[in-house]
């Protein structure tokens, strides 16, 4: 692996930056490309191309004719981005890594755990159908013409910057100002939550890896605790309760579309995995990371500046009245 050229596409993301850190640690020769306006500082070591990935012809001008051991999309949401990631890179790198999504997978689900090969179908989410059909461009790549591809599927996967609920810190800040906050339907059902350095374990091994050539793999923490378990370890993290009055799903999909595609194709749902198919390539892989410590590292990391407690203003509005309206219904 030490010494693999790799290209990653974005690179300073929630989860790739992680994965950066983690590659240029064990070896390997790393460049970015990207616009060069994440918040996230480029670690030392990698380097940094910038171009717009939307813009073929500057990314020619900016890579040359460079080739690559793996090249990686961190950003490519429809099938046209990744055609234009075929035209600019078939034939000049051994492995084309596309970033999907576990939320592409049957939902809801009929069995859990969910396994790679679990059915490709969300009718509820844009999102996750444009996942869906990016994969099913790449699948004919490599059938057609062997390229070589591997889809990886993140689930929730989060960092110190990032509140895992629909709008951010204003949860935490209701919690620490004594208000309730609303959790989505009764609260039981089970989400999986991954911290980025523990995906960034299992997927920088894959890199370079033939094993993993036309093949599917979801890289997730085993840990799923319920979405008031997640409340409440936040709320312990912030040193405060959490006071949760529980909404149906579609009722806040009634009043905001946006939340309401999130949950209805994504959260409502209980959402565990079967690693055991990322584990027959990657054998040392497990997620050490457990949310109770990911809560304390968001807290803090909010804390250390007043400037990243910012409040969504709607979505405090529309708990206030959803919190109204389902506390005097005595729900």
């Amino acid at each position: 692996m030490s010494g693999q050229r790799v290209l990653f596409i974005g690179g300073s993301g929630i989860i790739s930056s992680a994965c950066t850190r983690l590659a240029v640690e064990r070896g390997l020769d790393v460049t970015l490309l990207n616009r060069g306006t994440g918040r996230r500082p480029v670690p030392e070591g990698a380097r940094q191309v910038v171009a717009d990935v939307r813009d073929p012809a500057s990314v020619r001008d900016a890579l040359g004719d460079r080739e690559w051991d793996a090249v990686v999309d961190w950003v490519a949401f429809t099938p046209d981005h990744v055609r234009t990631d075929l035209e600019l890179f078939e034939g000049r790198t051994g492995q084309y890594v596309f970033i999907s999504s576990a939320s592409a997978y049957q939902t809801p689900a009929a069995r859990l755990p969910m396994v790679e090969s679990t059915p490709l179908r969300n009718p509820y989410w844009q999102y996750s159908r444009d996942k869906i059909a990016c994969e099913d461009v790449l699948v004919a790549a490599y059938r057609d013409r062997g390229t070589p591809v591997t889809i990886v599927r993140p689930s929730h996967t989060y960092d110190r910057t990032v509140v895992p609920f629909d709008g951010g810190w204003t949860v935490v800040e209701r919690m620490r100002r004594g208000q309730e906050i609303v959790v989505h339907g009764d609260g039981s059902s089970l989400w999986t939550l991954t911290h980025h350095a523990d995906f960034a374990r299992g997927f920088v091994p894959l890199l370079g890896n033939p094993l993993t050539f036309g093949e599917a793999f979801h890289i997730t923490s085993h840990e799923a605790p319920t979405w008031d378990a997640i409340a409440h370890s936040l709320a312990r993290a912030a040193g405060t309760e959490a006071r949760i009055v529980h909404v149906p799903s579609d009722v806040i999909a009634d009043l905001d579309p946006q939340w309401g595609a999130g949950l209805l194709g994504d959260k409502a749902n209980s959402s565990t995995f079967d690693t055991s198919k990322l584990r027959s390539v990657v054998p040392d892989f497990v997620a050490t990371i457990p949310f109770e410590q990911g809560a304390r590292e968001i807290v803090a990391w909010h804390d250390e500046d007043p400037a990243r407690r910012t409040v969504d203003a709607g979505i405090d509005r529309l708990m206030d009245d959803l919190v109204e309206r389902f506390r005097v219904a005595g729900r």
